[in-house]
């Protein structure tokens, strides 16, 4: 404790996203719609992935990894956000407070892992393609998977370190829809600076790498599809690109306006929203931009079904 005599806190008050009781019923149902297709989405994806041999590529495998990492970011938040619009009070424990922040650092930074290491494999694809199979064999690529969960773990881990230095005997009332680092560091007496400029640091490194890596990618792929002399095979190339520069785009666009731009630049109610997006939304929209906007996908998954039906009348049929 930092204080004198004060009650150490153990439970925090979410305050939500709103008071209005219409409005909780409105946003109950579109956010419940949301995480529904959230979670038929990415698992659909993964399921897909699996069973089509045709995807059982490096490309692929990371993203059904990604939409693992989407499902669990969602997850980590969204169903304790639905309980705060049907209940007058969400009430949650300094330990489901730790688990939350822990796994939704773990997975934020995963995705940021990822989507660097999905810019690699298309760099690698693009201006390498005869050592691909080499360059991205499976050992690499498990490499890569397992340093990106280890970085995310490290990147949690530093958060949630430093939220148990934290002394909490003030106001228990955190103005957001879940246990963010931001409200909860204003309810709290850090026992010194690092445990308030560690987390800020760790996250910032980690975007500036994963952006600097995605970057660098994208420009030597930029540069190897401009030699490339037939206008189909700058389309061909550029299209397997575009999906993961959608993805890449709406999160780190995201992550730039709440992490870089400065705060007195946008109140609490815009963190709010912009939280909501890249939590919520992102999720949601990732399978879809990968599977609408993806031609391998959409004929795996006409393959998939064609074989199902298939499968189905021969049972009939016997």
């Amino acid at each position: 404790m930092s204080g004198n005599n004060c009650t150490a806190v153990t439970k925090f008050i979410l305050l939500g996203l709103t008071d209005d009781p219409t409005l909780r019923v409105i946003l109950f149902m579109v956010f419940l719609s949301v995480y529904a297709v959230t979670l038929v989405g990415n698992l659909s994806i993964i399921t897909l992935i699996k069973n089509s041999s045709q995807l059982h590529t490096p490309m692929y495998f990371f993203l059904s990894h990604l939409a693992f990492v989407d499902t669990a970011y969602s997850s980590s938040v969204t169903p304790l956000m639905l309980k705060n619009f049907l209940v007058e009070k969400t009430i949650i424990p300094l330990g489901g407070c730790v688990a939350q922040m822990f796994s939704g650092a773990t997975f934020g930074t995963a995705e940021c892992f990822l989507l660097a290491v999905m810019a690699y494999d298309r760099y690698v694809a693009i201006c390498s393609p005869l050592l691909y199979s080499t360059n991205m064999s499976s050992r690499v690529c498990s490499l890569l998977l397992i340093t990106s969960y280890l970085g995310s773990c490290l990147n949690a881990w530093i958060f949630t370190d430093c939220l148990l230095n934290w002394s909490f005997c003030g106001p228990n009332e955190i103005n957001h829809f879940f246990c963010d680092y931001s409200p909860l560091l204003k309810l709290s007496y850090p026992e010194d600076d690092l445990a308030e400029v560690l987390p800020s640091a760790s996250t910032g490194t980690i975007i500036m790498i994963t952006v600097l890596i995605i970057l660098i990618s994208y420009v030597y792929i930029l540069f190897s599809v401009l030699k490339i002399k037939s206008t189909e095979g700058r389309s061909k190339a550029f299209s397997t690109c575009t999906s993961h520069l959608t993805a890449v785009t709406l999160f780190y666009g995201t992550l730039t306006f709440i992490y870089v731009m400065p705060k007195s630049s946008y109140s609490t109610d815009v963190n709010k929203v912009m939280s909501v997006f890249y939590i919520v939304m992102i999720p949601m929209m990732n399978p879809l931009i990968y599977s609408l906007r993806n031609n391998e996908v959409k004929g795996a998954l006409k393959k998939l079904i064609s074989k199902k039906v298939f499968s189905q009348n021969d049972l009939i049929f016997y």
